[in-house]
């Protein structure tokens, strides 16, 4: 079965995190359609840098698309704390399922846990720049790491973490100062290889992370502190669950969902009766049938029984019963009608 969600790209432990595979933007660099620069490390595009230089940064560059075209990326997150300034221009752009249209000048940040696209569905005309910074978090109540060459004092790194893990929104409206250090970052990408980029590119990040610390007060509404709760974690979980077919097809036991989740198994069977009236276990069954039924009656070429083992079913047999107990009919009879 085909799936809509990228493959497992890096892991954390016992957890594999979906990003993106950046192909549609390669792809549209290969052919013409926008200019791409970047540094980067791990699958990001853009030109190599040393993992040992500026520990965390896994991306800064800048794209510009002159055109509107004809694709967008895929639904993803990111391993890090993503910034993004759209600079000129407007696309669409959705975060948690929530569609926002952006215009420029306006900042987008996503915590590591967002699944977040740009496109609407496909990318506009606009320049964009973007920061990937890893603080060494997957889930929302886990403590973040800052890497140690910021300068940011103590204080001001654990309260930009608070503002941003206790906080909901995506968007924001940036002042000329977050655009002059995004300016910057984009010169120091263009001239990587120079003396004095990489210390350039250290003092433009800290600048910008002065100058986020500064926007979020003047612009967030309010701080919702059960956006860092166990709770929380447990819902975005089953979440996505029940909307990303690649999730539900993982080798899942009770004991590696709570090792997801960062915490015991008697914790999370709590947590998940609260939220969806089932154990983690019954929720994956009821969440594989339903993606089953879903790729049954839209890819007519696969048969039964891959459709069965790509949701993550070991048996064809064992599929047909949980099917029919749960709509009245076989996997066969769902198709048909």
């Amino acid at each position: 079965m085909k799936s809509t969600s990228p493959a497992p790209i890096y892991q954390s432990g016992v957890d594999a995190y979906r990003i993106d595979d950046c192909e549609a933007q390669l792809a549209a660099q290969r052919e013409g359609k926008i200019e791409l620069h970047a540094l980067s490390k791990g699958h990001y595009p853009g030109k190599r840098m040393n993992s040992k230089i500026l520990p965390g940064l896994n991306s800064v560059g800048f794209w510009n698309s002159r055109r509107h075209q004809d694709w967008g990326l895929r639904a993803h997150r990111n391993e890090g704390v993503e910034i993004v300034l759209l600079e000129t221009g407007a696309m669409g752009f959705e975060v948690d399922g929530e569609h926002h249209e952006l215009h420029a000048g306006n900042l987008t940040i996503t915590r590591p846990w967002q699944l977040h696209r740009l496109g609407d569905p496909c990318i506009g005309r606009g320049r964009l720049a973007w920061i990937i910074l890893d603080v060494g978090v997957r889930r929302p109540n886990q403590e973040w790491n800052w890497p140690d060459w910021l300068v940011l004092s103590r204080k001001d790194l654990s309260e930009l973490s608070r503002k941003l893990r206790l906080g909901h929104q995506a968007v924001w409206t940036s002042t000329s100062e977050i655009r002059e250090a995004f300016r910057e970052l984009s010169r120091c990408v263009a001239a990587y290889g120079h003396a004095c980029v990489e210390s350039r590119l250290a003092v433009a990040v800290n600048r910008l992370l002065v100058e986020v610390l500064a926007l979020i007060p003047a612009q967030q509404a309010e701080e919702r502190p059960e956006l860092a709760s166990r709770r929380h974690t447990v819902e975005l979980f089953l979440r996505d669950l029940a909307e990303n077919p690649a999730s539900c097809s993982e080798s899942w036991t009770i004991e590696n969902m709570a090792a997801h989740c960062g915490m015991g198994v008697t914790s999370l069977a709590k947590y998940s009766r609260e939220l969806v009236n089932n154990g983690p276990i019954s929720y994956l069954g009821l969440c594989r049938l339903e993606h089953a039924a879903r790729e049954l009656v839209t890819n007519q070429r696969v048969s039964v029984t891959e459709v069965a083992m790509a949701i993550g079913f070991n048996s064809s047999q064992y599929f047909a019963t949980a099917f029919q107990r749960r709509f009245g009919v076989t996997p066969g009879e769902y198709r048909r009608r």
